[in-house]
């Protein structure tokens, strides 16, 4: 049975040999390092399960280290236990927003540090199995946080913008971030997440991509979803089925598909007054009355 890796980062002699002892003990591969510097150095090597990491340390103190851990991608959700002598409420905050997941204060009491070891171990371990999951479903999901930087994202996503992106990808897939017309259609949903259903599309080329906010995964990550709007083999259908107009076709496609007018007017660059002069063209050319039935004449045609 694999036995989870921890790493230990103290100056202080005592207190590495005494966790070292007590860690491998209670069934744990124990790593240790005696300053910031050494840790960010052993975890380019070697990736723990979680790290205990000492508040003050001479040098590079352990606040500093845990946001330079934080700022590698690959590391966003590894768990990090700040051990600290400090008990004010300022150094605590101070902590969680270096990006430390919990804190113990010394002396340590031993027990309440395995039971908080044992329970971030299961929480980053449901975290990774989620993403592996996400992963394995072949989605084009993508996780920002507060200020639009890229968390992580499920391979078909890295391979889609990659494709629409080909600078981003130069020296490894959004090795530089997200692509600025990206981010900037990000952010839009990001300040309009408290709108149902709300979406915004980016031109790229020929080619067309649809982004839209899905939910909030924690306090600093949210989850959106990509689709490349592609429906060309479905308008000429209903184009040549019903004696559309091309525009028309389209307009009754996303009709079909349950969009607003609103919605539709993104989508195709036009205004909703636009679309629904489009519309009522259709109506007439069908011989319906509303929507829903356009709605059921299209679905009907494409079955």
């Amino acid at each position: 049975m694999r036995r989870d890796t921890l790493l230990v980062v103290d100056d202080t002699p005592e207190t590495l040999g005494f966790l070292t002892d007590t860690l491998d003990g209670a069934g744990f591969t124990v790593l240790i390092a005696t300053d910031g510097a050494s840790a960010l150095e052993l975890v380019d090597q070697i990736t723990p399960d979680l790290v205990l990491l000492d508040a003050v340390m001479p040098g590079l103190d352990g606040f500093e280290t845990c946001r330079r851990l934080k700022n590698d991608k690959l590391l966003t959700h590894l768990p990090v236990i700040f051990m600290t002598g400090l008990s004010e409420t300022e150094d605590v905050v101070r902590g969680l927003a270096a990006g430390g997941i919990d804190y113990v204060t010394k002396p340590i009491v031993i027990d309440e540090l395995l039971a908080r070891i044992r329970v971030h171990l299961v929480n980053a371990r449901i975290t990774r199995g989620s993403r592996a999951a996400l992963d394995a479903t072949g989605r084009f999901l993508l996780a920002t946080d507060n200020a639009d930087q890229l968390l992580w994202c499920t391979p078909k996503a890295k391979q889609l913008l990659a494709q629409l992106f080909p600078e981003c990808a130069a020296g490894g897939v959004l090795a530089a971030g997200l692509p600025p017309a990206i981010i900037e259609r990000l952010r839009y949903l990001r300040l309009a997440r408290s709108r149902a259903a709300v979406r915004s599309y980016l031109d790229v080329g020929n080619r067309r991509l649809e982004l839209s906010f899905l939910s909030s995964l924690g306090p600093d990550e949210l989850l959106f979803r990509l689709t490349e709007v592609s429906e060309s083999a479905d308008e000429q259908l209903l184009q040549r089925s019903l004696e559309l107009t091309s525009r028309e076709a389209q307009v009754l496609l996303w009709i079909s598909r349950g969009k607003s007018n609103r919605e539709i007017g993104e989508i195709l660059n036009i205004s909703p007054r636009t679309v629904n002069k489009h519309l009522e063209q259709v109506f007439v050319k069908l011989g319906v009355e509303n929507r829903a039935s356009a709605a059921a004449r299209a679905v009907s045609c494409l079955m």
